[in-house]
C-alpha cells in the first residue's frame, strides 16, 4: 500500500519500470492512500502487511489500531526518527527501511564539489573577482589548493562515511570529530581522529555532519570559527540548529576571509530580516544537497531493491537499527 500526501505524488519516486517491479513483487492496493481519503481505505489498511511512505506523508495513522497487521514499512527519504519513535515501531517488532544511503549519496557529492572548490579559494576568489583592481592586478585571493590540504568532518554519519569514500580519490587529509569513532575503524578509513577544536584550527575546510540533537544544538560558536585557518571555508549541509547563529555572523563579519556555505539554517528560511543575507562571505542555498527532482528516482530504487531483499527472505542493507534512534540526526 502506497501512504503518500497526495495521489500522484508517488510517480516522483518511482520510474514506470520500478512501478511495474513493485506491482511484480507485491499485491498493490489500488488506490494511493492520503490524510484525506483514508477513511474509505480503513479496511485495506487493516489488512496491510507492507507500506511505502515518503516526507510530508500522514505516516502518524501507521498505529497499531490502524495498521494493526503491519509488518514493515519502507520509506522513500530519510530520518524515520520522528515517527518511528512516536509509532513505537521497534516495540511492535516492525521492520524500517529508509532510503537515507541514497539520500546521503547525493548530499556527498554536493559537500564533495564545496571541498574542492574551497580549497581552490574559489569562493573567496569570486568576491575577489567582481573588484577590477585586484582583478587587473593578480591580487585575487588563490586557495592553498586541493593537494595535502586538510578536511574536517565534525559527526561521521552515513553522509560523512560516503564522504570520505569519494575523498579517497582525492589528495586531502581527512579529520573526523566524532566520539563513536575507534583508532582502529580511523585508520581504516584512512583519517585522523582530532577535537571539535583542532578541527576548525588545522582544517582549510569544514563540513558539518553531526546529527540533530539537543545536546549538540548551537555547538559551533565564535571561538570555532575564529579559530579557523586565513581563507578557509564552513560548509552546512547538517542540520542549521547546530550552528550559533548569531557567533557565525560575528565571526564572517570579523573575518571577511572565510566563507561560510549554508545549505541548512535555523529556522529555515532565515526570516526576511536576517543578516545571513546581507554578509558577502556568507553563501545560502535553499537545502537542495540532498535528493530533488529528477534524482528521486535513487530513492525509488532503493527501495524497490530492498523490497526484494524482503519478499526473498534475504537480509536487507538499509533497515535501520531502531534501537539507536536516539544517535540518528
Amino acid at each position: 500500500m502506497f501512504l503518500m500526501p497526495d495521489e500522484t505524488g508517488y510517480r516522483s519516486f518511482f520510474t514506470p519500470p520500478q512501478l511495474a517491479r513493485l506491482a511484480e513483487l507485491t499485491r498493490l492496493h489500488p488506490a494511493i492512500i492520503t490524510r484525506d481519503n483514508f477513511p474509505a481505505h480503513r479496511a485495506a489498511a487493516a489488512d496491510c502487511e507492507v507500506v511505502l511512505t515518503s516526507w510530508s506523508s500522514p505516516v502518524e495513522l501507521l498505529t497499531a489500531g490502524q495498521f494493526p497487521k503491519l509488518k514493515a514499512v519502507f520509506y522513500c527519504a530519510g530520518s524515520v526518527k520522528g515517527f518511528a519513535s512516536a509509532l513505537s515501531l521497534r516495540e511492535r517488532g516492525i521492520v524500517v527501511v529508509s532510503a537515507r544511503h541514497a539520500n546521503s549519496v547525493m548530499v556527498a557529492r554536493f559537500c564533495l564539489a564545496q571541498i574542492l572548490l574551497g580549497g581552490k579559494g574559489y569562493f573567496r576568489n569570486t568576491r575577489d573577482c567582481r573588484d577590477h583592481t585586484l582583478t587587473v592586478t593578480g591580487q585575487c585571493f588563490k586557495g592553498r589548493g586541493a593537494y595535502q590540504s586538510k578536511v574536517a568532518l565534525l559527526g561521521l554519519g552515513m553522509v560523512a562515511r560516503e564522504l570520505c569514500r569519494l575523498l579517497q580519490a582525492t589528495d586531502w587529509q581527512v579529520l573526523a570529530v566524532d566520539p563513536y569513532l575507534g583508532e582502529d575503524e580511523a585508520r581504516r578509513l584512512n583519517l585522523r581522529k582530532v577535537s571539535l577544536a583542532t578541527a576548525f584550527r588545522e582544517a582549510v575546510v569544514v563540513s558539518n555532519h553531526l546529527p540533530n540533537l539537543p545536546a549538540l544544538r548551537a555547538v559551533l560558536n565564535h571561538d570555532l570559527f575564529a579559530a579557523m585557518p586565513p581563507g578557509a571555508t564552513f560548509i552546512n549541509t547538517g542540520r542549521g540548529a547546530q550552528v550559533n547563529e548569531a557567533h557565525l555572523l560575528q565571526a564572517a563579519g570579523e573575518r571577511p576571509d572565510l566563507t561560510f556555505l549554508l545549505d541548512v539554517t535555523d529556522p529555515e528560511p532565515p526570516p526576511a530580516d536576517s543578516p545571513l543575507y546581507r554578509r558577502p562571505n556568507v553563501q545560502l542555498s535553499s537545502h537542495i544537497a540532498g535528493v530533488m527532482n529528477g534524482e528521486l528516482p535513487m530513492l525509488g530504487g532503493l527501495i524497490v531493491s530492498e523490497l526484494e531483499r524482503y519478499c526473498a527472505g534475504r537480509p536487507l542493507q538499509w533497515a535501520e537499527n531502531l534501537e539507536q534512534l536516539d544517535r540518528l540526526g
